[in-house]
């Protein structure tokens, strides 16, 4: 599986020579795979390597691999190493759990524990508790001393859980208790795993903490390589018919879709939603460098809407000179003629949105700005901003959508197979909705569109129902699913056609489908009776859903045959 890393970890150039991250934080540049000559000598206006416009090596002729992101190295270690560092890694959630017990049997059992986390009371449960506290007494008071009463609760420790991911490393010279005491997660005494009784925040300055989080983009590369023989790694991140499907999704084979607009993003991370799809039709990208910007303006907080969006539309500021990652200022500061220690100091302060905590700018920074000529429009995009992404971050989950995006558009059948698996997973699949023709999709995406108040399931449920919808329209169908060639749960190609496991059968679990699996070993069922006795794992409920998936075609319900 692809290693994906996260935060400000790819800022730095020995984890990129490590192997740790994938992004070459070095600025733009050729590099020749033969005779190793390389050149920083780039075209103005180039950011990115990867939208370098393709050349040959002028030494031995090969043609050169084009690298780099342009990443500040400080905002990984700060300037004079003032910064506390942070490698977090996003591995394949099949593979997680092996990198967290790798991680144990390295650093050994009484030195590795998960990373505790504390559940405090949340506004809207607070204010729960008192009118449950005033109603109980028959008491009755003014708005204010409920208020009162409810802010005194928030923040209060309710219960203790795990970081999804996060592992606190103890020095071997050291034992936890020097630290912390340590706990059962929710003060449950019958689950093996132990985790740090103080929150993880309270140490992360003094203990090593590592993030090893699982994600969904790794597996579905891998599904993708498997099915169709590519190196994921050795996918061009300039290929023209990709890029394209970032503005327009004519090279997928249809083009202005009133469901799907006018991108042919659905499906792909990063860019997938129908906010993220906005922001593509607003700032129409055709560089990499655009696409990792546009990833910094969606994951940052009040840093697209009501900001970089409106600047980019009113044409006060183009994508380029808006703030997208946290990075951007820090260089562009540098650039007006800040000191650097001045414009990391400020960067880190907007980042974290300082003035939104009460908390103010480094002194003096806003005339020093403006004695810089930095604009006005600048400095109120800067106060605005309560959460910025890290440039590295924005960039390696841009290079994985990328290349799952590349199979959208070169294997396209890989693409959804490996999609419709991931969303089955999560019970996002359902296949009496979805493999029953275009217009029951259709029908399905209207009713949840037309509802405002729609669940957040639904929600979920209308991101695959878009994805069903594109694969139809592109010429695409699945088969009935088959009671002898469907696996447990990944969807097969057979030909050129979609076959869906049985897991994509509405509430039926792995454990039935593994069953079923288990179940037709040299079978040739006669009848439906004849298949339950089969698969004890199999509930009336499971079968009425498999015939309403046509699982059975016509199979007669019982064995027994009428002789008159």
């Amino acid at each position: 599986y692809l290693v994906g890393s996260r935060g400000s970890v790819g800022s730095s150039l020995v984890a990129f020579m490590s192997g740790i991250t994938e992004v070459n934080s070095l600025p733009p540049h050729y590099r020749c795979p033969e005779c190793k000559y390389c050149t920083f000598d780039v075209p103005d206006g180039i950011n990115c390597g990867a939208d370098l416009p393709d050349a040959v090596c002028p030494q031995c002729g090969a043609k050169l691999d084009k690298d780099g992101f342009n990443i500040p190295f400080e905002t990984f270690l700060g300037f004079g190493g003032d910064k506390v560092p942070d490698i977090d890694l996003n591995f394949s959630g099949e593979y997680q759990s092996r990198a967290h017990q790798y991680c144990i049997e390295m650093f050994g059992a009484s030195h590795v524990f998960r990373a505790g986390t504390i559940g405090a009371v949340a506004e809207k449960t607070a204010y729960g508790y008192v009118k449950k506290y005033l109603a109980e007494r028959n008491l009755t008071v003014s708005r204010a001393e409920e208020n009162r009463l409810a802010a005194g609760c928030v923040d209060v420790r309710r219960t203790t859980g795990q970081h999804p991911g996060g592992l606190v490393v103890i020095p071997q010279e050291n034992e936890i208790w020097d630290f912390c005491p340590v706990q059962h997660p929710a003060d449950d005494i019958h689950t093996d795993i132990i985790t740090t009784h103080f929150e993880y925040h309270s140490m992360e300055e003094n203990l090593l903490k590592l993030d090893m989080l699982g994600h969904d983009d790794p597996t579905m590369i891998r599904m993708m390589e498997d099915m169709t023989g590519v190196d994921a790694q050795k996918i061009p991140l300039d290929d023209k018919d990709t890029m394209s499907i970032f503005v327009s999704s004519k090279v997928l084979g249809y083009e202005h879709d009133k469901i799907l607009t006018e991108v042919g993003t659905v499906g792909i991370p990063e860019f997938g939603t129908i906010f993220t799809r906005g922001m593509l039709m607003d700032t129409k990208p055709t560089q990499f460098d655009t696409l990792i910007r546009l990833s910094g303006f969606s994951h940052g907080t009040d840093v697209w809407l009501g900001n970089a969006k409106d600047l980019i539309l009113s044409g006060t500021a183009s994508v380029n000179q808006a703030i997208g990652c946290r990075d951007d200022i820090m260089l562009y500061l540098i650039k007006c003629g800040l000191p650097e220690k001045r414009a990391f100091k400020f960067m880190e302060s907007v980042r974290k949105g300082a003035i939104h905590k009460g908390k103010a700018w480094p002194e003096g920074i806003v005339e020093e700005m403006r004695e810089h000529q930095v604009p006005e429009w600048y400095i109120e995009s800067c106060k605005k901003i309560k959460y910025l992404f890290p440039k590295a971050h924005a960039a390696a989950y841009v290079m994985m959508a990328f290349r799952i995006a590349w199979f959208k558009v070169h294997h396209p059948l890989a693409f959804y197979a490996a999609y419709f698996y991931r969303r089955s997973q999560k019970d996002g699949f359902d296949a009496v909705m979805m493999t029953h023709g275009i217009e029951t999709v259709k029908e399905h995406i209207k009713r949840i569109n037309a509802d405002p108040d729609h669940s957040d399931k639904e929600e979920d449920l209308l991101t695959t129902l878009e994805v069903c919808y594109e694969f139809y329209l592109r010429g695409f169908t699945f088969d009935n699913i088959d009671l002898y060639a469907s696996h447990a749960t990944k969807f097969l190609i057979r030909d050129g056609r979609l076959l869906p496991p049985f897991v994509s059968v509405s509430g039926l679990g792995e454990s039935a489908a593994w069953d079923i699996m288990e179940g037709r070993e040299g079978k040739h069922f006669v009848s439906i009776e004849e298949f339950s006795a089969a698969c004890p794992k199999v509930s009336k409920t499971h079968i009425e859903n498999l015939k309403q998936a046509g699982a059975f075609g016509d199979l007669p319900d019982t064995s027994q045959i009428t002789l008159f």
